[in-house]
C-alpha cells in the first residue's frame, strides 16, 4: 500500500497535537477539526488546515461521524486518525471511514465491535484460554439479578456498563440494600455515554493493582508485548498516575501478563496499537478485565521505556507494512511516570473546574515530556474533558524518575482554575507511593487532600501573595524579576485594592458556605448539565439523601441534602445546564 499524504485527526487537544507532530515527522499533511468551542485552539494551529465541524457539545461536534467524514473527504485526506475518547472505539464510525474510500488508522471494525461487548470479550477471552474475573458473561436484566448473584459469589460486586470503557458506566455494590440504586445508575451511564443499557456483574477484587499491557499487532499476523503499565492510582474509576514498569511486577510475571496479552490480541483479530487492561491480586492471580481498542492516554510511559513512537506504528500499520520489531527486539530501559494534570479541585472531592488559563509555563530539562493542547489564554470548557496536560518524565530508575518528576511539577506554572499539580506533588512524597504501593484510600483522603492544598498555596506564593492592611484594604504581592547595574534581583510589586473588594468577596464566599448548609439553599458545586431530579417541590427528604445528578465533564456528581426537610422552590429539571453556585432548590426546616 502507498504511504499516505495527508491524515485528518477526529480529535482535539493534546491528543490531537500528538498525532500531527508524528505526522509531520514522516511528511505527512495533517488535517484538524474543530468545534465552535475550539476556535483558535493549539490543536487547529499545529495542522496544516483545519475544518468547522458544528457547534460545541461534543454530539453536535466530534461525535458526528458523518460530519467529520465530509470533512476528511473534502480535506482530500487518505485516511482518519481518531485519538482517543470521542469517537475512538466506535465501530460504526471505523466502517463509516471504510465505506466512503478512506483507511481507518486503528484495530478492525470487527475488533472494536468483540471488545466494545464487554460481556461477548468475556466469552471470547475464556474461550481463548485467558483469565477472567469471576461474574457474568451474559447481560444482566434485572436488579434481582445482581442481588441473586451476590448470594452465590459474595459481595463486594461491581456493575459495569457492557458497552463501557474509562472507567464510566460502573457502580460498586457492598450488599443487597444497594443493587437498585447501582444498577439503574450504571444502565443510565451506559445509555448515554454508549448507547447502551446492557450492564454486567463481576465480583470486585479487594485492593487489587490495576496493571494493563501494550500490544502492538499488524496486518501480517505479527503481534508483539511491549511490557505492562502500572495505573493502580485512581480516582472514581479515573486514573492519575501512571508508570512503567509496574513496582511489583518481576521478570516471571512480566512474561506470563505479556503471554495473556498476545493470546488475547490474537483471539480478538486484532491490528493495530491496544491494551490488555487487568487486575492483579495481592495474592499474584492476573485477570483479563478489558480490551481498548485504541491508543491510550498513558502511551506515553511505554514510548519512554521502549524508545518506540506508538503513534508512528499505528500509522505505518494502517499503510500495510508489518511492525518495525520482533518480540525479541523489545528492550525495556529505565522508569517513567506519568501524571495527569487536570483542571479539578481535589479539595472538593475532585470536582471537575472550568475557567480561563491566565499563565502556564511548562517544566522542561532532560527526561521531562510534556503532552498538552494548552496555551495561556485558553479556557478549560466544561464541555470536555479537563485535562489541562500529561506530563512525563524517565530516568534509569524509578526512585529517580520519581525526584525528577517532583522537580518537573515544582517548575510547571498554571494560574486560573485549580489543578492537580498540587495533588501530585503531595501523592510522590507519601511513604506509599515512595514503596511502590498501591495507595488505596490514600488518594481521595482527606489528609493528602489537606497537604495537596499546602502545596498549592505554596506554589501560588511563588507568584501572588495577598495580606491585610490595618485599614482593611489588601495589599496583593507580584514577584517580579529587575535588573540593576547588570545583576538580576526578583522584588515584590504591591497593589492595594479597596476595603470593599475583599469584604466583596468574604460576603460571596460566606454565601456559598450557608448556602450549603445554614440556610437550607442547595446550589450547583459545577457547571454542567441535570441528568436527573429524584425530587419535587413539598417532599420530605432526609439529610445526605441524593437530590438531582449533575454530570460535568463526562463525571456524575450527586447533589445531596444538605438537612432533613421540606423541598421548595426546586429550580432545574433534567437536561437543564447549570453554572456553579446556581440554586437547585431550597430545603426548608419542616413545620
Amino acid at each position: 500500500m502507498a504511504s499516505f499524504t495527508k491524515v485528518l485527526v477526529a480529535n482535539r487537544g493534546e491528543i490531537a497535537v500528538r498525532v500531527f507532530r508524528t505526522l509531520r515527522e514522516l511528511g505527512i499533511g495533517a488535517v484538524a477539526v474543530y468545534s465552535a468551542a475550539d476556535r483558535g485552539r493549539l490543536h487547529t494551529r499545529v495542522a496544516d488546515e483545519a475544518y468547522l465541524i458544528g457547534p460545541g457539545p461534543a454530539d453536535q461536534s466530534y461525535l458526528r461521524a458523518d460530519v467529520i467524514v465530509a470533512a476528511a473527504l473534502a480535506a482530500g485526506a487518505e485516511a482518519v486518525h481518531p485519538g482517543y475518547g470521542f469517537l475512538a472505539e466506535n465501530a460504526a464510525f471505523a466502517r463509516a471511514v471504510e465505506a466512503a474510500g478512506l483507511t481507518w488508522i486503528g484495530p478492525p471494525p470487527a475488533a472494536i465491535e468483540l471488545m466494545g461487548s464487554k460481556t461477548e470479550a468475556r466469552r471470547v477471552m475464556r474461550a481463548a484460554g485467558v483469565p477472567i474475573i469471576p461474574g457474568t458473561t451474559d447481560p444482566v436484566r434485572s436488579v434481582e439479578e445482581v442481588v441473586a448473584l451476590g448470594a452465590e459469589i459474595g459481595y463486594p460486586l461491581i456493575i459495569k456498563a457492557a458497552a463501557g470503557g474509562g472507567g464510566k458506566g460502573m457502580e460498586l455494590v457492598h450488599d443487597a440494600g444497594e443493587a437498585g440504586s447501582a444498577f439503574a445508575s450504571a444502565q443510565r451511564q451506559g445509555l448515554k455515554y454508549f448507547a447502551d443499557e446492557a450492564v454486567y456483574v463481576e465480583r470486585y477484587l479487594e485492593n487489587p493493582r490495576h496493571v494493563e499491557a501494550q500490544v502492538l499487532a499488524d496486518g501480517h499476523g505479527n503481534v508483539v508485548f511491549l511490557g505492562e503499565r502500572d495505573c493502580t492510582i485512581q480516582r472514581r474509576h479515573q486514573k492519575l498516575v501512571e508508570e512503567t514498569p509496574s513496582p511489583v511486577v518481576d521478570a516471571t510475571l512480566r512474561a506470563r501478563i505479556g503471554e495473556i496479552a498476545v493470546n488475547a490480541a490474537r483471539a480478538a483479530g486484532y491490528r493495530s496499537a491496544g491494551t490488555i487492561e487487568g487486575l492483579l491480586t495481592p495474592g499474584g492471580d492476573y485477570f483479563f478485565m478489558e480490551m481498548n481498542t485504541r491508543i491510550q492516554v498513558e502511551h506515553t510511559v511505554t514510548e519512554m521505556v521502549t524508545g518506540l513512537d506508538l503513534v508512528r506504528e499505528q500509522i505505518l500499520v494502517a499503510q500495510g507494512e508489518p511492525l518495525s520489531l520482533r518480540q525479541e527486539d523489545v528492550t525495556l530501559r529505565g522508569h517513567a511516570i506519568e501524571c495527569r494534570i487536570n483542571a479539578e479541585d481535589v479539595g472538593r472531592g475532585f470536582l471537575p473546574a472550568p475557567g480561563l488559563i491566565t499563565a502556564y509555563e511548562e517544566p522542561a530539562g532532560p527526561g521531562v515530556r510534556v503532552d498538552s493542547g494548552i496555551r495561556a489564554g485558553d479556557e478549560i470548557s466544561g464541555l470536555y474533558d479537563p485535562m489541562i496536560a500529561k506530563l512525563i518524565v524517565h530516568d534509569t530508575d524509578r526512585e529517580r524518575a520519581r525526584h525528577r518528576m517532583i522537580r518537573a511539577l515544582e517548575e510547571f506554572r498554571i494560574e486560573g482554575p485549580p489543578t492537580l499539580v498540587g495533588f501530585h506533588l503531595a501523592l510522590l512524597t507519601e511513604r506509599c507511593f515512595i514503596d511502590g504501593g498501591g495507595c488505596h484510600g490514600i488518594v481521595e483522603s482527606e489528609a493528602l487532600a489537606e497537604r495537596a492544598a499546602e502545596i498549592t498555596e505554596e506554589l501560588s506564593h511563588r507568584t501572588t501573595s495577598v495580606a491585610a492592611r490595618s485599614d482593611g484594604a489588601v495589599t496583593r504581592e507580584r514577584l517580579l524579576g529587575v535588573e540593576v547595574d547588570g545583576r538580576s534581583y526578583e522584588v515584590r510589586l504591591h497593589t492595594t485594592e479597596p476595603p470593599w473588594a475583599e469584604l466583596a468577596r468574604r460576603r460571596r464566599d460566606r454565601a456559598g458556605a450557608l448556602g450549603a448548609g445554614g440556610s437550607g439553599a442547595v446550589t450547583s458545586p459545577m457547571q454542567g448539565t441535570v441528568l436527573k431530579v429524584d425530587i419535587a417541590d413539598g417532599d420530605q427528604v432526609s439529610f445526605g439523601q441524593v437530590l438531582c445528578v449533575v454530570e460535568a465533564m463526562k463525571m456524575e456528581n450527586e447533589i445531596t441534602a444538605p438537612r432533613d426537610g421540606i423541598v421548595d422552590k426546586l429550580g432545574v429539571v433534567a437536561g437543564q445546564p447549570v453554572t456553579t453556585g446556581q440554586l437547585i432548590c431550597l430545603v426548608a426546616e419542616p413545620e
